[in-house]
């Protein structure tokens, strides 16, 4: 299950998890704003791609590579961080537990001046296409 999720003045966060009630395999923080996503996504299509450098997969997963570069609809838009759970992202994917695919809007789980939390969350497949790719 990927989920992007993020505050429309803060930025956005993609997480994976083997499912909607497990456990974060990954968590990356994108370089892109959450309302600039949101913009993105209003013409309908929206293409993510992740890329990192070979050499940074030390034990040859990819769940420990720390920096990713990011493109959006085919443009660089900067860098994806690897970060640890918060407190706050343990709250926000709780709430979203029963949600299995979907986009919308929650309600705010922390006090602040943050704006409204956007999400979005699907079940993908993952691919090996080869040692050097990976979807």
């Amino acid at each position: 299950t990927g989920t992007i999720f993020g505050f429309r003045k803060g930025r956005v966060s993609f997480c994976i998890q083997e499912d909607r009630r497990g456990p974060t395999l990954l968590l990356l923080e994108f370089a892109i704003p959450t309302y600039l996503l949101a913009k993105e996504m209003q013409y309908g299509l929206l293409r993510i791609a992740l890329e990192c450098d070979k050499d940074s997969t030390h034990d040859g997963s990819l769940f420990s590579v720390p920096v990713w570069t990011m493109y959006c609809n085919g443009r660089k838009v900067g860098f994806a961080i690897k970060r640890n759970v918060t407190e706050n992202d343990r709250a926000v994917l709780k709430m979203m537990q029963s949600i299995s695919v979907g986009a919308g809007v929650l309600p705010t789980v922390t006090k602040g001046d943050e704006g409204e939390l956007m999400y979005m969350r699907a079940t993908y497949e993952r691919v090996v296409g080869s040692s050097d790719s990976e979807s």
